[in-house]
């Protein structure tokens, strides 16, 4: 079992034909991923090819899912242009749409999250690492790798990972397979003010998942979505948390690296969300060095 992706998902990516698409493309194929089709309007009928692999590349998201049954896309698609491009997958039907671009105007973020309302399609993103699934073959090869984290770190287990930070899930991850601890789905939510996943959706699904049997959640300076996630989690959540805030030494009122990373009030600081996190039975890392041996100790596994 794992979480919104596994070796079956068939993924399409949006923006295959530019230079960073097409390299995290090669590097998905690599690892094992399902690629079944690319997407770059006005240049449907070319192939991505990388080692022995042949991808037919589209016009549009539609005709993508309906020649390969694509269920899952990835977007590589300049800002300017992706809340159109996660519209059109939407349009398309498809189960889950993971976008990594950076930089999408929040005015763009509003008018797509409207469109979304009652979709059946999930959003992962935007400004976002994406989704692993590690594999069970050699160095977790076989895995499904969507997006930009780096594939060889995972290694398949039974921790689930989720982080508004990139760099920090990929921290996480490496720390957790130093320690011998897999992981079962690792899911970068992205740091924007509006995305389409929340920590509290991630935690649902962790706990819900047979596999995952303990949780690495990673949040950051602004807005409550930690706090909510936690306190649902006390409710309901059975499974030992452990938790990381980024941006302790935030000044107030100044944005720090994610456009949703910036301290409006003293809910947004790094003390209170972790004192609420504390609250309520997860334990708290203080430094990000130790975020797995801080998850062991709550485990004891």
């Amino acid at each position: 079992m794992s979480i919104l992706v596994d070796e079956n998902t068939k993924v399409l990516v949006q923006g295959i034909t530019g230079s960073f698409g097409a390299r995290h493309t090669q590097l998905s194929i690599d690892y094992g991923t399902r690629i079944v089709a690319g997407v770059t309007p006005a240049k449907g009928g070319q192939t991505f090819e990388h080692s022995g692999k042949k991808i037919p590349v589209f016009d549009t998201v539609a005709a993508a899912v309906r020649e390969t049954g694509a269920t899952v896309s990835v977007i590589f698609v300049p800002c300017v242009y992706s809340g159109d491009a996660i519209l059109e997958a939407v349009d398309a039907g498809l189960d889950l749409v993971v976008c990594i671009t950076e930089g999408i105007p929040v005015m763009d973020m509003m008018r797509v999250r409207a469109m979304m309302a009652g979709s059946k399609t999930r959003l992962v993103g935007p400004n976002c690492p994406g989704i692993v699934t590690p594999g069970r073959g050699e160095k977790s090869h076989g895995g499904c790798r969507i997006g930009i984290s780096p594939g060889y770190i995972h290694k398949r287990g039974n921790v689930g990972v989720v982080s508004r930070s990139g760099t920090l899930t990929y921290e996480a991850v490496w720390q957790l397979t130093q320690l011998g601890y897999g992981q079962s789905t690792c899911v970068g939510i992205g740091g924007d003010p509006i995305n389409g996943t929340s920590h509290l959706d991630v935690l649902q699904l962790f706990n819900d998942d047979p596999e995952t049997e303990a949780i690495i959640m990673i949040g950051e300076i602004g807005g409550n979505a930690e706090a909510e996630a936690a306190r649902w989690a006390k409710e309901y959540c059975k499974k030992p948390i452990a938790g990381f805030i980024a941006g302790a030494t935030a000044p107030t009122g100044r944005r720090m690296g994610h456009a949703g990373a910036i301290v409006g009030g003293e809910e947004d600081t790094a003390r209170a969300k972790k004192r609420i996190l504390a609250e309520c039975g997860i334990a708290v890392a203080e430094t990000p060095s130790v975020m797995a041996s801080t998850l062991r100790e709550r485990w004891g596994k």
